[in-house]
Order: C-alpha cells, then sequence, then structure tokens
C-alpha cells in the first residue's frame, strides 16, 4: 500500500514536494493545502484535490504524512506542533539556534495526539547534521567547520520578504575563499561566524516603503543577518525578475582532527554538495524522511524526531538484501 501523502504550502517547496512525489513509486499525493483561493492554485497532479487549508482537519485519517512546506520565520514554528495534533508531520526548520525550542513544542503536541512529528529534514540542518555528528564520532580531537553557499538561501530569503515594505527578496550566502582555503590547509583556523561567510540581499520594495528602515531590519535581524557582514540592494522588479530567477545552493562541512598518540596524524574529512535547485534538492530529501516516519510511526515510535534518529535503511524502498547487495 502506497504511503498517503500531504502538502502543506505550494511554493517552491510545495512543488518540489509534489515532484519527488511523483517519482517515488511508493508514494501517491493525496491533497494540496493552501492558504490562497484553491480555485487558482494549478498543482502538476490530475486528479488531486487543492483544498483550503481552514479544511485540513477534515482531512486526518487520509493522509499518512503531511509536508509543510511553509517558512522557518514565521510559519513553521506555529504550524508544525499545531499539524502534529492531526497528522504525523515533516518539517525543514532551519533556525538552528532555536530547534531546542522547537524540537520541545513539537514534541509535546506529537507526544500527546499519539503522531510522529520529523524536524529541520533537509541539507543544513538535515545531510550536513549527519555528517557533523558521523565525523565528530570518527575524530573526537577536531574542529568542525560548516560553510554555504554561493546560493540562495530559501530561509532567509523568506525572512526577508517577510518584513513590511517588502514585495520581493532573495538572499545569496557566500562563503569567503580565505577561510575555505585555510580549512583545506589544515591549519586549524579560529573562525568567527562574520569570518566564514557574507550575506547579499537583492530586495525590491513595495511602493513608499522606506528603504533604510527596510535595511535596517534586515542587518539587524537576530539568527539570520545580525552576525554576519550582510549586504542589501535595493533592486526594480524587471531586474528581479532578470537576474534573480535561479534557486541554486550548495555548502561543505569539515572535520579537521587528529589520531596518534602525540596527535601526530592530521585527517580531513570534507562532504560538499553542488545544487541547481535548491527546493528541489530540499524536498528529495524530506521526501526520503516521509518514508521512515510512516515506518516509524507503524512501528509504535511517537513524538518529534530528526534526522538523528533515522537508520539509513528507513529511507530507501528497497529492502535490506537489496540494499546490502547494492550499497554495502
Amino acid at each position: 500500500m502506497k504511503t498517503r501523502i500531504g502538502i502543506a504550502g505550494y511554493g517552491n517547496l510545495g512543488r518540489g514536494a509534489e515532484i519527488a512525489v511523483m517519482k517515488a513509486e511508493d508514494m501517491e499525493l493525496t491533497a494540496v493545502f493552501t492558504r490562497r483561493d484553491p480555485a487558482g492554485v494549478q498543482i502538476l497532479t490530475e486528479g488531486v484535490p487543492v483544498v483550503s487549508i481552514s479544511e485540513i482537519s477534515e482531512w486526518a485519517d487520509k493522509i499518512d504524512v503531511l509536508i509543510l512546506c511553509g517558512g522557518s520565520a514565521t510559519d513553521l514554528p506555529v504550524q508544525t506542533p499545531e499539524y502534529a495534533k492531526l497528522f504525523n508531520v515533516i518539517d525543514s526548520f532551519d533556525t538552528h539556534a532555536r530547534i531546542l525550542e522547537h524540537f520541545a513544542n513539537v514534541d509535546k503536541a506529537a507526544k500527546e495526539s499519539g503522531h510522529i512529528g520529523m524536524i529541520s529534514v533537509g541539507w543544513d540542518p538535515g545531510l550536513f547534521s549527519l555528517n557533523r555528528v558521523y565525523a565528530n564520532a570518527i575524530l573526537p580531537q577536531g574542529k568542525d567547520y560548516t560553510f554555504w553557499g554561493k546560493g540562495v538561501s530559501q530561509g532567509h530569503s523568506d525572512a526577508v520578504r517577510r518584513i513590511k515594505g517588502v514585495k520581493n527578496a532573495k538572499q545569496y550566502t557566500i562563503p569567503l575563499e580565505e577561510a575555505l582555503s585555510a580549512v583545506r590547509s589544515g591549519s586549524d583556523p579560529e573562525l568567527s561566524t562574520r569570518d566564514k561567510h557574507i550575506r547579499e540581499c537583492f530586495v525590491v520594495l513595495e511602493e513608499g516603503a522606506d528603504a533604510e528602515r527596510v535595511e535596517k531590519e534586515i542587518v539587524e535581524m537576530p539568527n539570520y543577518f545580525a552576525d554576519y557582514n550582510t549586504i542589501v540592494h535595493f533592486i526594480d522588479e524587471d531586474e528581479f525578475n532578470r537576474e534573480h530567477s535561479g534557486m541554486a545552493h550548495g555548502g561543505f562541512v569539515f572535520r579537521s582532527g587528529t589520531t596518534g598518540i602525540n596527535n601526530e596524524n592530521k585527517h580531513i574529512i570534507e562532504y560538499s554538495i553542488k545544487l541547481d535547485s535548491n527546493p528541489e534538492f530540499t524536498t528529495n530529501v524530506i521526501i526520503s524522511y516521509a518514508r521512515a516516519v510512516k515506518r516509524m510511526y507503524d512501528e509504535g515510535q511517537r513524538g518529534c524526531k530528526t534526522v538523528l534518529d533515522v537508520p539509513p535503511s528507513y529511507l530507501c524502498p528497497q529492502s535490506e538484501q537489496e540494499l546490502i547487495a547494492h550499497f554495502l
């Protein structure tokens, strides 16, 4: 029996999730939920209804896993614990500084309702988190380094778009090449947040908006921009559509460590990704973990989970024998 998937939100992530479900032979899309007028939302999957989010409770027994495609700044802190009362849910909450708080809220709601709420699934947090854990276990004496970009951060772009007076925005995270080179050299540099990246924003304002106020709100935004050197460009809509329509991204995770009686042997673990489409890659990760959510729920597990709780085999449709034969 196929896993029945619901999608809440039909922006870039929602469309990516739909495509990923279409290509997963063990899943089927049951419904797409939207805050917009459902009549104005055209999806790719024939015969699947688009439903007002206000009617979502009526689908509680028709969906195995609900994928939440809202933003981390304001949507997911409310939506994930709320919808975990009705469904098994999975989100891509990516505000690292607030993950423990989010975990506690979702865990309480999911345990009380008898569901699983899996949070912070994507590539960072998500795949990069796994690589940090593996590398720390293998090289306990060492240092971690994470770099993002160059690319479009969906969460940070969404946070800018939520500022009053902003019509549209894209935020690019750009690693500093000198910092990357220093880590790869094995010199174990001490790098602050500001030493590793710059953040560059391209913003289209609503007519009459105060550019000075908007820029101040961006560069001082806690958990997003306050700890970085941030550059803000105000551009018109034509330039935005012409120059900033792509969604590429990527990044690197390093663990630099030592072994030996006197720590005489140096080792560097590097994991990297390069993405043409950040939302499509992210939702492919989410769909894999939605498969795990269903399996864990069927086993009787409940409460909030993260990628750290999931055996790799639970992500795959293949049998244990097939995985061992082809990947081990």
